[in-house]
């Protein structure tokens, strides 16, 4: 069973070991993995003296990484044009700046930045800093906010530089961060499951966009209006029709025509959940069928929960008899009996 994040204390924190990318004490070396992963920058260490540990993996939306330099080391970093970068700091502290004048610092698992395309930036690191690392296309974040928006967003999302991770949709965006993270480190977990990896990329976007302060905020966080209940007839077929796919909230609204926002307030008002709720009762139809023709001999509980999209197996098993009264297996045994 995975852990929980709020169950696994700060020293057991991946670290995506599963994904090393380098272990150098070359500052050239150490220098050229992160421009290859990240961005082109210029770094400097006193004495040339560092540890530096790099490891990343990439996938559809973004690229999730940890570093650490075990030295004061500095960063100069230009405008990388098409990328935001998101620093979450695990442990000692960073001081940074950026061409229009802003600063911030960040402390362990307190705060963190976010380096905008269009700005220049220097960050500083203490010996025993350490972070994780998003780097996220512009046209991924930008597209994924326009999709909550129901409109087209075609500019810099001007965050402000600094990310209060001590904030509840702060602290929600550390915990999904660092969840992620522990989940692709883990044997079985997401990254042997699409479906749920893209999902969760999706949220990690979504609490960034609600976590740091923009200009679009105000907007993104107005509740929506809700539209006709026939409207609501194409998403529910679409969910029926395609239950085993990394179905999204954006998706979702993309086949309603309507925004995410209009989205949810629809689902609502109309049958009192939220549209993943009422996606995870059709998966849940849908596991249970499943089940009931199975051979027990043959068929795995587990099997079909991750076919359906279910990688928790406790949570699932527990969601299975709140909604059917009993457990999966139960539900399997009762085939030959």
């Amino acid at each position: 069973m995975a852990a929980r994040p709020e169950d696994v204390p700060p020293e057991a924190q991946a670290r995506l070991s599963r994904f090393p990318v380098l272990g150098t004490r070359d500052l050239e070396e150490a220098r050229d993995a992160v421009t290859r992963i990240y961005l082109d920058h210029d770094l400097t260490v006193p004495g040339d003296r560092l540890d530096m540990t790099l490891n990343a993996t990439a996938d559809r939306m973004f690229t999730i990484g940890y570093l650490s330099y075990a030295a004061c080391a500095k960063l100069v970093m230009p405008p990388t044009e098409d990328c935001y970068h998101v620093n979450l700091t695990l442990g000692g502290r960073t001081d940074a700046d950026r061409s229009d004048g802003g600063r911030a610092t960040t402390r362990a698992r307190t705060s963190g930045v976010v380096l905008l395309p269009d700005q220049r930036n220097t960050v500083r690191w203490s010996p025993d800093a350490e972070q994780l690392i998003l780097k996220i296309p512009r046209r991924s974040l930008e597209t994924h906010l326009a999709e909550h928006l129901n409109r087209p967003v075609a500019e810099v999302l001007e965050f402000g530089f600094g990310v209060d991770l001590t904030t509840p949709a702060g602290s929600t965006l550390l915990a999904s961060v660092e969840f992620f993270a522990r989940e692709l480190d883990r044997p079985g977990g997401l990254a042997e499951m699409p479906i749920a990896r893209e999902q969760l990329e999706a949220f990690v976007m979504t609490q960034l966009l609600h976590a740091g302060r923009h200009q679009f905020s105000d907007d993104l966080t107005a509740p929506g209006d809700p539209v006709r209940q026939s409207r609501l007839g194409p998403v529910i077929e679409y969910m029926e029709c395609h239950a085993d796919e990394p179905l999204t909230p954006q998706e979702l609204a993309r086949v309603g025509c309507m925004s995410v926002r209009t989205l949810h307030a629809t689902f609502q008002q109309v049958l009192g959940e939220s549209p993943m709720n009422h996606l995870r009762r059709i998966r849940l139809d849908h596991v249970r069928a499943e089940l009931l023709r199975g051979d027990p001999a043959q068929t795995r509980v587990t099997d079909v929960a991750l076919r359906w999209g279910f990688f928790h197996q406790s949570r699932f098993a527990q969601q299975y008899r709140e909604r059917f009264g009993e457990l999966p297996r139960e539900t399997l045994r009762a085939v030959s009996a």
